[in-house]
């Protein structure tokens, strides 16, 4: 398998756009942006962003937040 060369920067955002993603389900987020990024002819700051934007959107279940029912003022 071919390796797919990362800047500094680019290879940052993939980990801390991983960092979220529940620990057992990091390796298949990981696995999943290396194949989107394998597919393209050139890999830049936008390809990389897209590809991790897809792979959360698969591997990423934000946490549901509930609407307090207070008045709305500060204490």
């Amino acid at each position: 398998m071919k390796p797919i060369r990362l800047t500094d920067d680019e290879l940052s955002h993939v980990f801390e756009s991983a960092r979220p993603i529940p620990i057992d389900r990091r390796d298949a987020f990981l696995q999943s942006v290396a194949a989107q990024l394998r597919g393209c002819v050139e890999v830049g700051p936008g390809t990389v962003h897209r590809a991790i934007e897809q792979a959360q959107r698969a591997h990423f279940d934000p946490p549901e937040f509930t609407r307090s029912t207070g008045t709305g003022k500060c204490r």
